[in-house]
């Protein structure tokens, strides 16, 4: 995304005041363009279509269709579109479904806008933002449904030494900037090679990378900081 085309944003949340609220303070911003708004999921998929933003802000509850289950129609339609969740919650099951959907980050309302407009710039350059504790709680929901055996398609050996080193950073929550420096190869190679680890171990997005990656090698975030996921630093929910 260029400096001078502004990131097209669908805005999706059943409360009409914090949509516009929202649609208000990302207005403010010169890289930011509101193209729609949506009331619910059913009407989140057909803006998706008719507008093809490039970031969809999604909320998780809502009546007919949840945020989690909208994302998997819309990511199946519209493969290239970016899904970042905004929520009340920090719930567990909605923040594993959601992401085993395929969202690409997912925020609490509770986030300072600085948060929110990093948020929605880094997932446009492939980064996945978490708020504060919420990798904790994928890598717990993980764990639980640990009795499931894996995908064959899914294990690690599958990597090329190289690989496991860029998803290795990738759980450390670099960016492919970061890297890049600190391989000494081009950010383009970084950015490639993630997109072949998505292949291979057939994950969605970046999130589901850093959580496999944290759950394969029995690595948790210290307690007591922030989780920083693909080169963006969440701040603590309050």
């Amino acid at each position: 995304m260029s400096g001078s085309t502004p990131i097209h944003i669908l805005l999706v949340d059943d409360h009409a005041l914090l949509r516009k609220g929202l649609a208000s303070l990302l207005r403010a911003a010169p890289d930011f363009e509101v193209v729609g708004e949506a009331a619910d999921g059913l009407d989140a998929i057909a803006q998706a279509s008719a507008l093809r933003p490039d970031v969809i802000l999604m909320d998780v509850r809502m009546p007919g269709m949840s945020g989690p289950e909208a994302v998997r129609h819309v990511l199946a339609a519209l493969p290239d579109v970016k899904v970042l969740m905004l929520s009340m919650s920090d719930d567990e099951d909605a923040v594993f479904e959601a992401v085993r959907n395929g969202a690409h980050g997912y925020l609490l309302k509770t986030a300072e806008p600085a948060e929110l407009f990093g948020g929605l710039r880094g997932v446009i350059r492939g980064e996945a933002p978490l708020s504060a504790g919420l990798a904790v709680k994928l890598l717990r929901e993980f764990a639980r449904q640990a009795h499931e055996p894996p995908a064959p398609a899914q294990p690690q050996d599958a990597l090329s030494p190289r690989e496991k080193e860029i998803l290795t950073l990738v759980a450390d929550g670099k960016s492919n900037k970061d890297i890049a420096t600190a391989l000494g190869i081009a950010e383009n190679t970084v950015k490639n090679c993630v997109k072949t680890i998505l292949e291979k171990l057939q994950l969605e997005n970046r999130v589901q990378a850093a959580v496999f990656a944290l759950n394969h090698s029995a690595r948790t975030p210290p307690t007591g900081t922030a989780p920083v996921v693909g080169g963006h630093v969440a701040r603590r929910a309050r």
